[in-house]
């Protein structure tokens, strides 16, 4: 596919969406047929900046589009879409089966913990589950990751925790006898941009409590803050600068809803020189201060201790 071709195809967060991130859950999941009946079964091919997918497909069929690639599925399966991968499904009206959805965060803290079994979550591939028992198995992690997402419980944060580390060591034991190339045909190698978004997000991470300038992460990935700029916005439609921002705001939330810690306390850990100033970053990204985002949280009835990723 050409650059051209490229940049025409859209970046969502999630299909369909392009407003921030809309949890402060590291985690999102739903059933396929939750998003894909919105939109006649029909998602067409797209990109996401930061998110990496996971398809579990039990029963049904899929039209698969994968980085140019076409294949004719069914289910069982399970397929794999990392960060900045073009993907398009078309799904028979009698699919069964969930979408789970890693934000980079969370995919970055699975690469630190299982290292090479973290790598299957980097090749975009899908796993035909032609053996009963593994095809069982998938299928009861997937639903108990399913349950625990949607009913807030006691240690929901560990157990999902748990239950995601799980789902890549099973994906990573799939990916195995045949390496990481898997049964899909291969899809292109990522270009030196794509290896460069992906060098600012792991920086991003490691350092965004900081706030770096855009010039001093250029100036670690050894370019200027223009080609840096122009990169972010040709790849992940935003610039660096709010790249680090959705970051920010993105532990903002996840602080607000799940600790006890006071607004001062909160802007003094992701880097704001004064309270203020966050309230003001806060409220022009989300158009609530954070007080007011805070009750609203808690009045939904979230667990103040109970963020999924939050117990590394």
């Amino acid at each position: 596919m050409s650059r051209s071709a490229q940049a025409s195809v859209p970046v969502f967060k999630l299909y369909g969406e392009t407003h921030p991130w809309p949890t402060p859950d590291l985690l999102h999941c739903e059933s396929i047929s939750e998003r894909s009946r919105l939109h006649d079964w029909y998602i067409r091919p797209h990109r996401h900046a930061d998110l990496v997918h996971v398809l579990h497909i039990a029963d049904g069929q899929v039209e698969l589009e994968l980085e140019g690639t076409q294949q004719s599925l069914k289910g069982p399966l399970v397929i794999v879409v990392p960060a900045m991968t073009i993907h398009g499904f078309r799904f028979s009206q009698d699919i069964e089966g969930h979408i789970v959805t890693l934000a980079q965060p969370l995919a970055e803290q699975l690469g630190q913990r299982l290292e090479e079994q973290a790598k299957v979550l980097k090749h975009p591939d899908y796993h035909l589950l032609e053996q009963p028992q593994k095809a069982r198995r998938l299928a009861t992690l997937v639903a108990q990751i399913d349950a625990e997402y949607r009913q807030p419980a006691p240690g929901r944060d560990r157990m999902l925790d748990a239950l995601i580390q799980a789902l890549a060591v099973e994906l990573a034991r799939l990916a195995e006898p045949h390496g990481l190339t898997g049964t899909a045909p291969g899809p292109r190698q990522r270009d030196r941009g794509h290896e460069h978004l992906a060098s600012f997000q792991a920086l991003i991470e490691a350092q965004y409590r900081q706030q770096p300038s855009v010039e001093r992460f250029a100036e670690q990935l050894g370019m200027s803050s223009a080609h840096l700029n122009a990169l972010c916005r040709r790849l992940a439609d935003h610039s660096a600068l709010q790249l680090l921002h959705e970051r920010l705001l993105l532990e903002a939330k996840r602080q607000l809803t799940y600790t006890n810690m006071t607004i001062s306390q909160v802007a003094d850990s992701l880097g704001f020189s004064e309270p203020a100033y966050f309230t003001r970053f806060f409220k022009r990204n989300t158009g609530l201060s954070p007080r007011e985002f805070r009750l609203r949280q808690h009045a939904g009835g979230v667990s103040k201790q109970d963020a999924p990723g939050q117990s590394s």
